[in-house]
């Protein structure tokens, strides 16, 4: 990564304990697990700043990969999905922005019963799956899920935080191509990723 990208990532990593999207002390998560730190990965993808940052950081990754699309389990991926289309057609305005996509946690139950919004993924299409954190990779592979299913082919899976706690290993174990832009170390500090 060259010197703008990681001074965007160290400033990212600052955003996200100014806006408290990153905090340390004593938390217990949704699993019932104790944390040394609670990362709101909404309140800084949401923020303009952070959105921006994000973007710009995943972009490089994505055209890297030959992603088509970016898409990702509503809600987490929301915002990031958004940012990064609109920054790949700001970058690139001739039509080689990256569109994006949400996956729904349940199809609809009416209208045209999408599990998938967004532009329509063609059958072949090489696709990006992202989320705001990587813990199990629960979100990640229900994602995953749908886009194959769809006939696409996933060629990266990000996140904003990879927590380490065996979703990263698992994806990588089943053949994805797995990036964070911050990770947990085993002390429970969250430092930017070399």
């Amino acid at each position: 990564m060259g010197a703008t990208g990681r001074t965007g990532l160290n400033r990212l990593l600052a955003l996200a304990l100014e806006r408290g999207a990153l905090k340390y002390g004593d938390f217990t998560l949704s699993s019932g697990k104790k944390s040394s730190y609670y990362f709101d990965g909404r309140l800084l993808s949401l923020d303009p700043e952070g959105a921006h940052l994000i973007a710009q950081a995943l972009l490089p990754l994505l055209r890297q990969a030959g992603a088509q699309a970016i898409g990702g389990l509503t809600l987490g991926a929301d915002p990031i999905v958004s940012a990064v289309a609109l920054a790949s057609h700001l970058e690139s305005p001739q039509g080689r922005g990256i569109p994006g996509f949400i996956v729904r946690k349940e199809a609809k139950g009416h209208g045209t019963r999408q599990g998938i919004e967004g532009p329509r993924l063609v059958e072949g299409s090489r696709v990006a799956i992202v989320d705001d954190v990587c813990t199990t990779g629960g979100s990640l592979f229900q994602a995953i899920e749908a886009a194959e299913a769809a006939g696409c082919t996933v060629v990266k899976v990000l996140a904003v935080l990879d927590r380490r706690e065996g979703g990263s290993d698992e994806l990588r174990r089943r053949g994805y191509d797995f990036a964070a832009l911050l990770a947990a170390t085993p002390e429970g500090k969250i430092g930017v990723v070399e």
